[in-house]
């Protein structure tokens, strides 16, 4: 069964051609095979899996079943779920145990949805390769002495590797596409807004999402379906309904035109990339679409301005890992300040305390003093 989509998976379950608890016990089984080469998980649930597939096997045999009833996932662990560790691969919540599920995994469970466990990631979401995990470096199924890239590489790649049907990953700059594309699977980055935030371990605020990772484009639609719509408990959630994604799947492609901007076929492309996408686009043309050049001239300023403002709207977010109320607590501290110097020391790894600092230093009084003639030439 591992070899088949979520949608297939879906419709063996409707079809009676296997069980739920069948199902998750084939893959926890499997997770447990592979799993300490690929180093994909950080906790898996295996009890509490097989405890809802039960229930989803009964709601299948009382005819209260919906699509997704019995089909298992994984989540990654960035994402609070009751009673379970929360860790967003960092050893400052390595002892966390979320007291409340996030609202992604509420939509989950009110679906039916079997979680087999939490997925690794790089620490807090910083990272493209997933090497950036208190846990360790998560390896590609394809080619283990490769990156699954990152952040979500640990979804990534347990899709990839048929450990789970699917995933739920969190995209900032990239971390689903990025590893979604390094693992030859599909994943999707939903518009800002449109899945609530709530009980997502924040990073970057203005700029983390949640979305789905599965093998193909009707995977992701289905899962997507279950988890956008407006939540109040996220002020930037949009108060807009959810259409059926799955609608227009196969709607032909006249008429649509892709722009492809010229600025992304400079220098430092690999040439294999570049032939791949050359290749999609001839797909897209034969289908029908337009292919229009475009030029996007501010290209360039990405990911400087990437880099000014998600870390210092992580440094700001991260300030609560402060020892005091939940999280690595140093041993013995000799007073308040020592307790905050020597917990965050400890419990955060290089690569947040570089995000953290460059965050800090942005932030900071005068940072803007030396281009502020500049912005105000741009001004006039």
């Amino acid at each position: 069964m591992h070899d088949k989509t979520l949608t297939q998976v879906a419709a063996a379950l409707a079809s009676g051609e296997v069980s739920s608890r069948e199902l998750t016990a084939h893959y926890l089984k499997r997770i447990e095979q592979t799993n300490s080469e690929l180093n994909s998980f950080i906790s898996v649930t295996s009890e509490q899996a097989l405890q809802q597939a039960d229930q989803a096997d009964q709601a299948r045999a009382s005819g209260n079943a919906g699509l997704l009833t019995g089909v298992p996932l994984a989540l990654k662990d960035i994402f609070c779920t009751q009673g379970i560790k929360t860790s967003c691969g960092s050893r400052m919540l390595d002892n966390f145990i979320a007291p409340y599920d996030a609202h992604v995994v509420e939509k989950l469970k009110a679906a039916g949805c079997v979680s087999l466990g939490k997925t690794n990631m790089d620490e807090f979401a910083m990272g493209s390769s997933n090497e950036n995990s208190f846990y360790g470096a998560v390896k590609n199924p394809w080619d283990t002495t490769a990156v699954p890239g990152g952040s979500s590489g640990g979804s990534a790649a347990a899709v990839a590797a048929g450990i789970t049907p699917a995933a739920l990953g969190t995209d900032t700059g990239g971390s689903i596409r990025q590893p979604a594309a390094f693992c030859g699977i599909t994943g999707l980055k939903p518009t800002y807004g449109r899945v609530s935030r709530y009980g997502m371990i924040a990073y970057a605020s203005s700029l983390d999402q949640a979305g789905p990772m599965a093998r193909s484009a009707e995977d992701c639609a289905h899962l997507l379906n279950v988890i956008a719509g407006q939540d109040l408990r996220d002020s930037t959630s949009v108060a807009r309904g959810v259409p059926d994604y799955t609608d227009t799947l196969n709607a032909p492609l006249s008429g649509l035109k892709i722009g492809l901007p010229k600025e992304y076929f400079g220098d430092g492309l690999d040439p294999g990339v570049e032939k791949a996408v050359r290749e999609a686009v001839k797909v897209y043309e034969s289908l029908g679409a337009t292919i229009k050049d475009v030029s996007l001239p501010h290209t360039h300023f990405a990911i400087p301005a990437y880099y000014v403002i998600a870390p210092a709207e992580a440094s700001s977010n991260l300030s609560r890992f402060d020892g005091v109320r939940f999280g690595h607590r140093c041993d013995d501290p000799q007073d308040l300040m020592d307790l905050y110097k020597r917990s965050r020391a400890e419990g955060f790894g290089d690569e947040v305390k570089r995000r953290i600092l460059i965050g800090t230093h942005t932030l900071s009084e005068g940072f803007l003093t030396p281009i502020t003639p500049r912005l105000n030439r741009y001004a006039a």
